[in-house]
């Protein structure tokens, strides 16, 4: 099976670097230190703060290694500045003609996504439809039931 890839820019590449940095030299150490100060207090098998360490401890090495699937998986691409046409980070203002609704999207690498302030990724079906077209230009998004929905492109910032 192959591996997925992670479209980013190299300053997505570097934040997550950075935080991987951080939760290996810096937040494991504490973690590591909280298991040994926890189990010194005896009994583990009723001692909840050694069980909230093993946890936050398991949560951490998840993250650590999430992080680095993405860092050996990431596809970096130039940042591009053009706004003929939509790429990553472009800011695109859509009509739902069906909907008659306007929507704002940020088009974002998978580690930059937020929803709930209109950054999605260039791999979810928005973004992927998105990609590489233009103002006044009409996608079709695929719906997981099959059946699709149209957005028009009225800018690209």
């Amino acid at each position: 099976m192959a591996d997925q890839t992670f479209i980013m820019t190299q300053k997505n590449y570097d934040d997550l670097k950075k935080e991987l940095d951080y939760l290996v030299k810096v937040k494991r150490p504490e973690i590591i230190e909280r298991i040994a100060e926890a189990r010194s207090h005896g009994d583990l098998s009723e001692n909840a703060e050694y069980d909230a360490a093993r946890e936050e401890q398991r949560s951490n090495e998840g993250k650590i290694a999430e992080l680095e699937y993405q860092i050996k998986n990431a596809d970096i691409r130039a940042e591009d500045k053009n706004k003929t046409y939509v790429h990553l980070n472009s800011v695109v203002k859509v009509l739902d003609e069906d909907m008659e609704e306007e929507s704002v999207y940020t088009i974002t690498s998978v580690t930059d996504v937020d929803v709930m302030s209109g950054k999605i990724s260039v791999e979810s079906p928005v973004g992927a439809a998105l990609l590489k077209k233009k103002v006044g230009d009409k996608v079709k998004v695929p719906c997981p039931d099959g059946s699709f929905y149209t957005l028009k492109i009225l800018s690209i910032g």
